[in-house]
């Protein structure tokens, strides 16, 4: 046995002794610091092996990226995530993984692609944000570890999205995949909320519901708002009307019949999703998606008739009562009504947060919430009142100077993507695909003003990664168009040999 033992550690050099080493440091863990340590290096060599295939197949990773970012929330609803990891440290890990692989392979890396004003903007917050560290308006000293917290979840998650995708986002097949992923993942989210409302809540979701006292934003006047596999269904309802409108503009600027049909029925089953959310800003987030598209379309046969059955949808619900005896159909009126008592709660929050705001011009901290501030402190009362919107979450942290600065930081972004679909794009179905993405993002940002979800999962990776590649479009036209030639050279074989075997059978 001894002499197989010398035999097989000739033969693989040091692996043997690598294992027996990492096996004497598992014991030696669990002795000293539990189950936990020892798992942790017994989980070493999966870890070198999950590196490794990043490494080989970077594409995956990416991918792998962009699937988890969605259904992460959805995992831990149905207690199907492990307990006591962070939502967000998958994200991190997979994005600082790709941008290290991009780093150490810069022979297959296109870091010109990150030369644009996508870039420049989230920088800019960024800087803002490592500032704020310095911000002690409630008097209580530097507190770094919340600081850390708050600036990898407000500024640096961003960072990450925009650098990824400006590196592995770079051929007109990746761009139509970004597409379909996207749309997927959103047909399942649908799929799953036609579930919730057909068949019932899962046991995740009941525990969820009831136990951790949710029931009470989603059972509204006996309307019941679905969530689908988001974190809420405000969440849901507005993240499905940016896809929407992301998809009918592909459907209408395309020129490849099967994208037509497939980017039409997502846009549908997610505008009927949105619908069954009951979140009424959802409504105003696709109108303005749609007149972002609209304006960057540069076409009276695009403008006219999309205004036209726009405008009779939307005129359907300010004036009539078609579909009243629909639950969310009526919850989606009530969003026209000013006098809505529950629409209006929102206001009066903020109006109780601007009297303390007002001494706070650099907000009270990046990080710092409720537990973070002693009773005595007269901003306590300022963590405790529901933001309701992402866009007073900033503020509150960050004062009116941070909100000011972050919402100039995004114009300059959307501007920036605008200009360059509106004058650097030629090809109609491209100036589509980076309409989509200006117009998502403008959805998106608008429903972050009314409701608390722009920095959910999965909407950072989705639409900031997603406008990052608008900038990238001009240079690809030349190669997008003999890819798109492709295509339509496979349609029309394809409908040819149709044809021929239809005239063959009538011989």
């Amino acid at each position: 046995m001894t002499k197989d033992y010398i035999t097989y550690s000739r033969e693989n050099g040091g692996r043997v002794l690598l294992l027996f080493l990492l096996f004497l440091l598992s014991i030696y863990s669990l002795v000293n610091s539990g189950i936990n340590g020892m798992a942790m290096y017994l989980a070493l060599p999966f870890t070198i092996l999950f590196v490794y295939l990043a490494f080989s197949y970077r594409m995956f990773t990416f991918w792998l990226l962009f699937l988890i970012n969605y259904f992460v929330m959805f995992l831990g609803k149905e207690r199907l995530w492990p307990s006591g990891i962070p939502s967000s440290l998958p994200n991190e890990i997979l994005e600082i993984i790709l941008i290290a692989i991009a780093i150490i392979d810069l022979r297959e890396s296109h870091f010109e692609n990150l030369a644009n004003l996508m870039l420049v903007g989230i920088l800019g917050w960024c800087s803002f944000c490592i500032i704020e560290l310095f911000n002690d308006t409630c008097g209580l000293g530097m507190n770094v570890s919340a600081w850390f917290t708050g600036i990898r979840l407000m500024a640096f998650q961003l960072l990450y999205a925009v650098i990824v995708f400006a590196l592995y986002i770079n051929t007109p097949k990746r761009i139509y995949l970004l597409f379909f992923a996207w749309a997927c993942c959103a047909l399942f989210a649908v799929f799953w909320g036609w579930k919730q409302k057909n068949i019932g809540w899962t046991s995740g979701e009941t525990y969820w519901l009831y136990v951790q006292d949710h029931q009470r934003q989603h059972m509204v006047n006996g309307i019941i708002r679905y969530f689908g596999t988001f974190t809420d269904a405000a969440n849901y309802g507005i993240h499905m009307a940016a896809a929407a409108v992301g998809f009918f503009i592909i459907t209408i600027t395309n020129r490849i019949k099967k994208y037509r049909f497939f980017f039409g029925i997502a846009g549908i089953l997610c505008t009927w999703a949105m619908f069954q959310s009951g979140t009424r800003t959802a409504i105003f987030c696709m109108i303005a998606g749609f007149i972002v598209f609209l304006a960057l379309s540069k076409s009276a046969k695009i403008i006219i008739p999309v205004s036209i059955i726009f405008g009779l949808f939307i005129a359907m619900l300010i004036f009539t009562n078609i579909g009243q005896g629909n639950n969310q159909i009526r919850r989606m009126r009530s969003a026209f009504n000013t006098s809505d008592a529950s629409a209006n709660v929102r206001d009066i929050n903020k109006a109780a947060i601007s009297k303390y705001m007002k001494d706070a011009p650099w907000g009270i901290g990046i990080g710092i919430f409720e537990r973070d501030i002693p009773a005595w402190n007269k901003y306590k009362i300022v963590s405790q009142i529901p933001p309701d919107s992402e866009y007073v979450f900033i503020w509150v942290r960050t004062g009116w100077i941070g909100v000011s600065w972050f919402l100039i930081c995004n114009i300059i972004m959307l501007l920036g993507a605008c200009w360059t679909v509106f004058f650097r794009i030629k090809n109609r179905s491209l100036m589509g695909i980076g309409a989509a993405w200006c117009a998502g993002f403008t959805a998106i940002h608008l429903g972050g003003y009314a409701n608390q979800i722009l920095m959910q999962f999965p909407n950072i990776v989705i639409f900031y990664g997603g406008l990052t590649t608008v900038f990238l479009l001009p240079k690809l036209e030349k190669e997008f168009e003999e890819y798109e030639a492709k295509e339509l050279a496979i349609e029309t074989e394809k409908k040819r040999l149709k044809l021929e075997k239809k005239l063959a059978k009538r011989v």
